[in-house]
């Protein structure tokens, strides 16, 4: 689990593939609409990605998407093309993510930014408000999206492992390499995120980073000394002028053991203090 970088801060477990970055569902709906975000577990055993929409195999970026409470995302004509073509008569339970396979409609006890704005987009088309439970709208009122027919559907969807973004079809045609590097390349639209240096410095970023001996003795000066004393209480009062005693105790020792020694340097090489020439002195053999 990770931290987001967004204001609110919230702990969170899904990771953006494409910024490689911890991101919460406020975030999802916000700044990362159509990136490719699963757990960070998933990232860490598989982090390639295309961002693609598994339903036509075209940008995610090239009309408008929809994200799914299981965080996959798809255009939002491709879905309702591909819902639409269930029977009518076809349960709640039956609409599934075409990638995972689990339940498209959220719960309505569901309390998400992802599910709130699925439901809002849902809420526009007649087969997806009777799996909200909501009345049906006239032709006129609901929503019809308009799907590029010149764009080639796959004749059939094969689940895939929940951590994956891309659907094999084994009925699609020979390899093309142009296509393969246009996909490819989506890797590189992004800028590497170690390589921006954050404007504002990040706290969390360097609090395990080893402090100099200034920076602590700094710290601790400005708590010993540097608060108000009306924001101290009796005992952090009295601790205060004992360290300020003990301070100034051994200033002074410090200042006299300097002066012995130095006093004592100066008056070796003098002749005035040497006893041999004193006539008042009586030495022997000295």
């Amino acid at each position: 689990m990770g931290l987001c970088k967004c204001p609110k801060r919230r702990v969170t477990n899904q990771f953006c593939f494409e910024h490689r970055v911890c991101v919460c569902e406020n975030c999802m709906v916000t700044n990362h609409t159509i990136c490719i975000v699963q757990s960070y577990l998933q990232w860490l055993q598989d982090s390639d990605y295309n961002s693609i929409c598994e339903l036509c195999s075209k940008e995610l970026s090239s009309q408008d998407c929809i994200r799914l409470t299981c965080y996959h995302v798809f255009h939002w004509s491709c879905l309702d093309h591909f819902s639409r073509q269930l029977p009518p008569t076809t349960a709640p339970r039956g609409y599934t993510c075409p990638s995972c396979k689990s339940p498209l409609f959220p719960p309505s006890n569901l309390i998400s930014p992802v599910a709130d704005v699925l439901k809002e987009k849902l809420a526009g088309v007649n087969w997806a408000r009777a799996g909200l439970g909501l009345p049906l709208l006239s032709e006129e009122r609901e929503i019809k999206s308009t799907i590029n027919h010149n764009m080639s559907m796959p004749p059939r969807i094969t689940p895939s492992p929940a951590h994956s973004v891309v659907s094999v079809d084994e009925d699609i045609g020979a390899f093309n390499r142009a296509d393969s590097f246009q996909h490819s390349s989506n890797r590189r639209i992004f800028q590497d995120i170690r390589d921006i240096k954050p404007d504002v410095f990040d706290h969390d970023d360097n609090k395990y980073k080893r402090k100099p001996i200034s920076e602590l003795f700094g710290n601790w000066f400005k708590i010993t000394f540097g608060a108000p004393l009306r924001a101290r209480g009796r005992k952090s009062v009295c601790r205060r002028y004992c360290m300020l005693g003990a301070l100034v105790i051994f200033i002074i020792v410090m200042f006299f053991f300097v002066m012995s020694k130095l006093s004592r340097y100066s008056i070796d090489d003098d002749p005035n203090f040497d006893v041999r020439h004193n006539e008042l002195v009586k030495t022997a053999n000295l």
